[in-house]
């Protein structure tokens, strides 16, 4: 399904040429649960004590020293999908460049029989993706993320855990978490996060239904603007993949299917 991340290429774009860098190869659709090894100061881990981090909750003995402690946590986690899904493959995305270890189950959407009463009991508005992720060190309880949204938050805030030192590759083609963001940075990302959820999904939608293409294609060349006025690439925010190239993906690549944004060098294409 996913072959298109690889072969997708916008050669007249920058915005979209950026987006179309973006790339990983998954070794297998269902990958096992894996052991996590994070190491952290000890006194970070006395913080994640209070209740606005339960997730992360976990008894240990406080201590002022700075000196890193290694442990050892495992944590399970669950995507439950329907691939053809274009909310559900931000998520995936995010999943992947992270180095998450997750199973999938895929769900259908629609047909006999309609979704199955545990998918209803993890989320009643019905709609997928959803991350069901339990740690060892909180006592295996899960927590249900059903948003695309916030399944993008937890883990770029690390609410979902990445594994090893994933986070601190150089090679682009892994997850820059939030807090390795400057506040520049971050704050580009969450207004790339809107314009796509704000303005690029639903004037792209419009065009697809019949609606305005000279609406999209003004909106497509003042992102493209933009991009072209930070001139720190390949990626939307500088040279790492961050959660608003998720957001930005799959929505890109069904407008280019639909009217070949990117496609030669008509200017009326850009």
């Amino acid at each position: 399904v996913f072959v298109l991340l690889l072969s997708l290429t916008y050669p007249n774009t920058t915005f979209l040429r950026a987006v179309s860098s973006f790339s990983f190869k998954p070794s297998s659709i269902i990958i096992t649960t894996r052991t996590t090894t994070s190491t952290m100061p000890s006194s970070q881990k006395s913080r994640r004590r209070t209740p606005s981090s339960a997730l992360f909750a976990k008894k240990s003995s406080s201590s002022s020293s700075s000196t890193p402690t290694t442990t050892t946590t495992t944590t399970t986690t669950q995507f439950i999908t329907n691939k053809r899904c274009p909310y559900a493959q931000k998520a995936w995305l995010a999943l992947e460049t992270s180095s998450i270890p997750y199973t999938m189950r895929e769900v259908s959407l629609y047909g006999p029989g309609g979704k199955p009463d545990w998918f209803w009991e993890l989320n009643p508005a019905g709609t997928v993706p959803i991350v069901v992720s339990s740690a060892e060190d909180n006592n295996g309880k899960e927590e249900v993320f059903a948003d695309s949204e916030l399944i993008l938050d937890a883990i770029g805030n690390g609410r979902i855990r990445m594994t090893g030192d994933t986070n601190d590759e150089e090679d682009g083609v892994s997850l820059l978490l939030t807090s390795k963001l400057s506040k520049e940075e971050e704050a580009r990302v969450n207004q790339w996060r809107s314009t796509i959820s704000e303005k690029l999904i639903p004037v792209g939608k419009s065009a697809v239904l019949g609606g305005s293409l000279s609406k999209l294609r003004s909106l497509l060349k003042e992102m493209n603007d933009r991009m072209v006025e930070d001139d720190d690439g390949p990626y939307l925010v500088g040279n790492r993949v961050t959660v608003a190239d998720c957001a930005a993906f799959p929505f890109l690549w069904r407008i280019d299917q639909e009217f070949g944004i990117g496609g030669d060098d008509d200017d009326d294409d850009d």
